[in-house]
């Protein structure tokens, strides 16, 4: 009997990780009573390269009152024409309230679809690896939790979005093909400067690990300019740069984009990676002030 062990970090990376939060930690919240955050995000990953990942999420969240906040958050990523995996979930978020921040527990619950397609596959080892013998296509349940400090103008952030450890391949014929699910943690934080009445500089950070893996650091410093136009540059540490702009083209409708220029081995085998996010709010009731989210709420970040 042999076995190989073969650890690599399951989670997608997002560049704009701080405008997709709900999807990391389930317990975002906004605290804003009156409005339905939604946002989508896609992601082309190591452009170029075969099998490069294309990730795309979506969120949708709200208070239901001053101290409860729910939503739900999606997953798909793709591995190739080989490998495609979804995440659902429902978010929950219990907000406590002090003088000047709020601390927010979170967990969410729901189902991850994990399906392969082996048909296409080309395979040169005369002795193929039984793990590629069938296509697989599978369901499992899944929990994650979190929490959430915030005031006005910062935040830290500590969740694990998939609690359960899964195997997606099993033992044949005595032979250990197994391929777990790893439970990933990530640490975020940020903080908004405001340098004059049209000038905010906005860093943040991203760490992010799993078990038998190297840790994970993203960087980025974002300047946001007459509340409009944003933009800014990322250091994922040993992996990649990247450049960052977002525009509020409407009152309540924003849109970004990110590139990533690979600076690992990697590199020598794409052209990068390319990101865009699309935040809107909905009103539940009809406004009654000028000041909009992006100003207060930990959106902003």
């Amino acid at each position: 009997m042999f076995t190989s062990i073969f650890y690599a970090q399951q989670d997608p990376q997002f560049t704009q990780y701080m405008y997709n939060m709900s999807v990391i930690n389930p317990a975002y919240a906004t605290d804003e009573q009156d409005k339905i955050n939604l946002g989508g995000l896609y992601r082309a990953q190591w452009v170029g390269s075969v099998g490069g990942p294309q990730t795309g999420t979506f969120f949708a969240h709200t208070p239901f009152s001053k101290k409860v906040e729910m939503g739900l958050s999606v997953v798909n990523d793709q591995i190739g024409d080989v490998v495609n995996e979804t995440n659902l979930f429902v978010d929950f978020a219990y907000v406590v309230h002090f003088s000047k921040s709020k601390l927010s527990f979170g967990v969410k619950g729901g189902l991850t679809f994990f399906d392969t397609d082996f048909n296409n596959f080309q395979l040169i080892d005369a002795n193929p690896d039984p793990a590629f013998a069938e296509n697989i296509s599978r369901i499992f349940p899944n929990i994650g939790t979190g929490i959430f400090y915030f005031s006005d103008n910062y935040y830290l952030g500590l969740s694990a979005p998939n609690l359960l450890q899964t195997n997606h391949l099993e033992e044949t014929d005595g032979i250990y093909t197994t391929g777990s699910e790893e439970i990933h943690y990530f640490f975020t934080g940020g903080y908004v400067f405001d340098l004059n009445e049209n000038l905010k500089f906005k860093p943040a950070f991203m760490a992010k690990t799993s078990s038998g893996t190297p840790l994970s650091i993203d960087v980025t410093a974002n300047f946001l300019i007459n509340d409009v136009v944003e933009i800014g540059a990322g250091y994922r540490i040993d992996d990649s740069f990247s450049g960052l702009v977002n525009f509020r083209v409407f009152k309540d409708l924003r849109i970004g984009y990110a590139y990533d220029h690979t600076v690992s081995n990697l590199g020598k085998f794409n052209s990068g990676s390319h990101e865009f996010i699309l935040l809107f709010d909905i009103h539940k009731k009809k406004k009654k002030t000028k000041v909009y989210g992006f100003d207060k709420s930990p959106r902003f970040f």
